[in-house]
This record gives C-alpha cells, structure tokens and sequence, in this order.
C-alpha cells in the first residue's frame, strides 16, 4: 500500500442525491450544488492540492425533504441538514472550513 500526501486540513461530504434532488439552490445565482457553491465560495484548488476537500458522494441515505446532506468528516457523529438559500459563509463555519 502507498501513501500520497494531501494538503487537506479538512473534508466535508455533501450528499450528491439530495443536491441533484433540488437542482441547486446555493451560490450566488441560487442554482448551483452545493458541493460546487462551497469550493467557489472559498476558492479551493482542485483535488489534493486544495487547502481542504469538499467531495461530493452518492447517496448517504437520510434524504430529507428540500434539504442537503452535509458532514464533517472531523465531526462524523453530527450530520447538518443544509436548506436552500443559506448564506455560505455560515455553511462553511457549521462544517468546519
């Protein structure tokens, strides 16, 4: 097994099901996903090179009704369930970025 380094400090997985589920909702044009939203919002580089990952999985099965599922992969017991609209930088300080 190897090792490759990352730059991360942190990572965050937002549920991709429930994001398409709503067809956006966050940045500034109220459209985009939130996974996407979040990396512009704190101009993140792509991949391991960025300062922290915002990756964007499958389905993490809760699917709630106009909300997004989103964790922090330093808190995994505490899941946030992110409603349209929210300002950014409030996100980004609930999930640690």
């Amino acid at each position: 097994m190897r090792i490759v380094a990352s730059r991360w400090e942190t990572a965050v997985l937002v549920c991709g099901k429930c994001s398409k589920r709503l067809g956006g909702g966050f940045g500034a044009d109220g459209r985009t996903g939130l996974a996407k939203a979040l990396r512009r919002h704190l101009a993140l580089k792509k991949g391991r090179k960025a300062g922290a990952g915002v990756v964007e999985v499958q389905c993490l099965g809760l699917c709630p009704k106009r909300q997004v599922v989103a964790i922090d992969a330093a808190r995994p017991g505490e899941w946030r369930l992110v409603e349209p609209g929210t300002p950014l930088d409030v996100i980004a300080g609930e999930l640690g970025l």
